[in-house]
């Protein structure tokens, strides 16, 4: 047995650097050079013999901005008010972003019947390439989404030494930076990002996101090349997480591409879970063919669930085509097993979704990108969606004025469970949906835009085909805000979805009536900003509200990573003037939530004061949407949970990946079963959202004064079916008695049979004026703090309150670098601005390969009133 895994292993791993070898990104050694002063041609500077004087190192994949930003040649563009130091496109004119950019790299050409392909996975916007002296785009490029494939064999030097040159337009309409949403809205006349022209969370990117964005890879295959695979599984039935599982269905299909002057007879097959399922091809010199595989009825599948409903389990699919017993190609496809599925609801008008037959309460976040620059990593978007999971959401919006997101974002989001609704490029603001005094043009020439209607439908057709075989993506929509003009929108609903995918509702725009009836009873979206906590149980919205939310202020820590030193004040102490650079950097006032736990001149106890402020107002909305759920609501998209800029609104955690308490809140009233509190009438109730029934549990509520002196309101046995909202009792007269003078701490628990805490809520109540008197007062509280490694990429902290004092509140824990004494980022805590009462201890996990890669790091504690402590880890 050992003997046959060892053997087994060797050849895996041989098969691995081979598959390895077949495919590699040319990602490093790129340079590069603005088009002023150079007269040579693309032929001429393909030539590998032509001497690149003056070019200078570039970054590949990246925009023209970051390669001058790393090259020292602009100043950071998310720092202070540095990016009005750039010169913008719209005012220097797009030759000014014009840059030619070069690559040197071996490949020799191959023999027989084999083929070197060139593939460039994003562009921005136009491009012509060249290579060893040959144009290799038989006309300009253009589509910051549609990528490119070229064969590339016959142009290879024999010597296996090429050069690559690629000239790389911006586009061709910039905009006016005006300070509207996508500037004067003439950005949308191309087909590409719009927020890159500004908005009101963003300054613009000043050379509009030119640049070779994303990845250039070579790929070698045999005669026979395998293009955009398709998985479809079908998941008939009701089903249910773990246990025996009925059979599903797996539909795939490729299109193969026959290189070759001669035709070819071969095989194209899969392995699945045992099954070896294939299908005989003849394909014609130089065809291009999809191929439809038999079904595969696959027994006892393991189900994809969305994030608090169960596991995500993936599976691993080789698709090969067999030339003559030989492997031509090989394409590795990972999916996952489940079916989406949506119906109307009826009670609430709205659209209700479904995942394996389950209906799922939607509880999502607006998403931008990963960085305004577009600078991507596979890390990055690991982290940003595992913040997404932590906060008990489960799903991302891909807000239409950026882009289609990148497979390695579909990766996190199929890994971490969370269900993807993809926006297609259109805003409501650009593209004409309401009368705008900042927009050049009128709203019907604007209803027209883009200007090149059949470059969006093709951008729209290999973007499905590069994203569809991810499970975590879910639902795709015509616009943000907004239908794309008529032709574009039929052709996209009647004809290119139906034919690419097929299995993926698709919303006309992210606020339509067939998303979201607003009818009788429905207020819209929003609302945006920060609101008083009671107005989100009481204010009724779409009951599919695809934006609401906005606030978002980090601490200090957070705060000084960008904002310089004489702008480190609070931003608003005057009455309607707000700090120059707050301003800048898109602020919106905290003052009237901030100042009920006392005012301050001090720029970190402001900070800390609006966590609180954080804190309690997604905590609030969270739990107002749920309250309401299948009543009001089928789902609620959060305004937005991240900024790809250092914007001071609508983010869970800052630009640095640094989380704030919006993040924690969000965390705790979004948990999957929770307990909580309406403070408009008093009521206490539990929502359930899992599938399975919630008995034998008991229900404690006590309030707890500033000295720590516990109340017992309630101890009583409760359950709570699945999916639904359970009410029990309203204690507001009594908690509105028990707060008046200095207000109090209100403890909620749901206990299991073990007297485990299974959910526990704590709310902080103001006194009878509306203020936090009794927190401005409160007396510290003597906690004892540990902090031990359990394995290399985590540390448990306790935090342990004794008996006889006050509540320890709101403590932020961090994993600090020992010698700044500055955050390590990003890392992830099981819970964070947590409080712990009197005689009881709370125990948070910190995670994540900077944990391991820190091996000297510190933890950090600070809170309310517990003084900051800075603790070795033990082992």
């Amino acid at each position: 047995m050992f003997r046959k895994s060892v053997i087994s292993c060797l050849l895996l791993m041989a098969f691995l650097k081979l598959s390895a070898q077949e495919k590699y990104e040319l990602n490093s050694g790129w340079q590069c050079r603005n088009i002023a002063g150079i007269q040579a041609t693309g032929q001429q500077i393909s030539d590998p013999g032509y001497r690149l004087s003056g070019w200078t190192a570039a970054t590949v994949p990246g925009t023209v901005l970051t390669t001058l930003l790393d090259n020292k040649q602009v100043p950071d563009p998310m720092y202070g008010m540095n990016n009005e130091r750039i010169p913008d496109i719209y005012h220097t004119g797009r030759n000014h972003y014009t840059y030619w950019f070069v690559k040197d790299f071996p490949e020799k050409a191959p023999a027989g019947n084999a083929q070197v392909w060139l593939h460039f996975r994003g562009v921005n916007d136009g491009c012509d390439i060249f290579l060893n002296g040959h144009k290799i785009t038989a006309a300009t490029h253009f589509g910051a989404y549609l990528r490119q494939s070229y064969n590339i064999t016959p142009w290879l030097a024999k010597s296996g030494k090429n050069r690559l040159a690629v000239i790389v337009y911006p586009p061709e309409f910039p905009g006016n930076p005006n300070g509207g949403q996508g500037g004067d809205g003439t950005i949308a006349r191309n087909v590409g990002p719009q927020y890159t022209a500004g908005w009101d969370w963003i300054q613009p990117m000043r050379d509009r996101n030119t640049g070779i964005w994303d990845k250039v890879t070579i790929e070698k295959t045999g005669a026979v090349r395998i293009k955009d695979p398709h998985i479809i599984t079908r998941v008939p039935g009701t089903r249910k997480p773990g246990g025996a599982q009925a059979p599903a269905i797996i539909l795939v299909s490729a299109t193969l591409e026959n290189a070759g002057a001669k035709s070819i007879a071969g095989t194209l097959r899969y392995t699945l879970a045992g099954n070896t399922i294939q299908q005989k091809v003849t394909l014609a010199p130089h065809a291009v063919t999809t191929i439809q595989l038999p079904d595969l009825l696959l027994k006892q599948p393991s189900l994809w669930w969305p994030a608090g409903y169960g596991p995500q389990h993936l599976y691993q699919l080789q698709l090969q085509f067999l030339n003559n017993g030989k492997q031509d190609d090989v394409e590795e496809v990972e999916f996952g097993v489940r079916e989406i599925q949506t119906s109307w609801n009826t009670h609430t008008r709205s659209r209700e979704i479904a995942v394996n037959g389950q209906k799922i309460f939607i509880k999502g976040g607006n998403w931008i990108t990963s960085d305004a620059m577009f600078r991507f990593s596979k890390e990055r978007y690991d982290a940003e969606v595992r913040f997404h999971r932590d906060m008990n959401l489960n799903l991302i919006r891909i807000w239409g004025g950026s882009l289609t997101e990148r497979p390695e974002f579909f990766e996190a989001c199929d890994k971490y469970g969370l269900l993807v609704f993809q926006d297609f490029w259109m805003s409501g603001d650009c593209n004409g949906r309401w009368q705008d005094p900042m927009k050049k043009d009128d709203q019907w020439t604007r209803r027209k835009y883009p200007d090149n209607h059949q470059l969006f439908l093709e951008s729209v057709a290999d973007q499905v085909k590069m994203l569809r075989n991810y499970p975590s993506l879910a639902f795709w929509c015509g616009g943000n805000e907004i239908t794309p003009p008529a032709d574009i929108f039929h052709a996209m609903k009647d004809a290119i979805l139906p034919a690419l995918d097929g299995t993926r509702y698709f919303f006309d725009y992210s606020n339509s009536d067939s998303m979201s009836y607003n009818g009788i009873g429905g207020n819209g979206d929003g609302p945006y900003g920060i609101q008083s906590v009671p107005y989100f149980w009481s204010y009724r919205t779409f009951p599919f509200n695809s934006e609401v939310g906005s606030v978002g202020v980090g601490d200090y820590e957070s705060l000084e990573r960008f904002l310089p030193v004489a702008n480190q004040v609070p931003p608003d102490l005057k009455p309607g003037k707000i700090d120059s650079l707050w301003d800048y950097h898109k602020y919106i006032a905290y003052n009237k939530s901030i100042d009920p736990y006392g005012k301050t001149t001090d720029l970190k106890a402001w900070a800390d004061k609006a966590q609180l402020v954080n804190y309690d107002q997604y905590r609030g909305l969270m739990e107002g949407f749920s309250s309401h759920m299948w009543d009001w609501y089928t789902g609620v998209i959060i305004w937005k949970t991240q900024n790809p800029w250092t914007a001071l609104r609508g983010q869970m955690y800052d630009y640095y990946l640094d989380p704030n308490a919006c993040l924690y809140g969000t965390r705790k009233g979004a948990a999957p079963l929770h307990v909580m509190y309406d403070p408009t009438d008093g009521m206490v109730m539990a929502v359930n959202n899992t599938f399975s029934y919630a008995r034998d549990l008991m229900l404690e509520l006590k309030v707890y004064d500033m000295h720590g002196h516990d109340s017992l309101l309630s101890q009583v046995f409760v359950e709570a079916g699945p999916a639904t909202v359970q009410k029990f009792m309203s204690v507001k007269a009594v908690l509105d008695k028990l707060s008046e003078k200095e207000g109090a701490f209100f403890s909620l628990r749901l206990l299991n049979t073990q007297q485990q805490a299974v959910d526990e809520n704590l709310y902080w109540l103001p006194d009878a004026t509306g203020n936090y008197s009794g927190l401005q007062h409160l007396l510290p509280a003597s906690v004892k703090i540990t902090a031990r490694k359990t394995n290399a990429d985590s540390v448990l902290v306790t935090i342990n309150n004794p008996a006889g004092g006050p509540v320890a509140f709101f403590n932020r824990i961090s994993l600090v670098d020992a010698q700044t004494k500055k955050r390590v980022l990003p890392v992830f805590y099981s819970d964070n601005y947590v409080s712990v009462l009197p005689g009881e201890q709370r125990t948070i996990t910190v995670s994540g390969a900077a944990v391991a890669a820190n091996g000297g790091a510190l933890i950090e504690v600070y809170g309310n009133n517990v003084l900051r402590q800075l603790l070795t880890i033990s082992r």
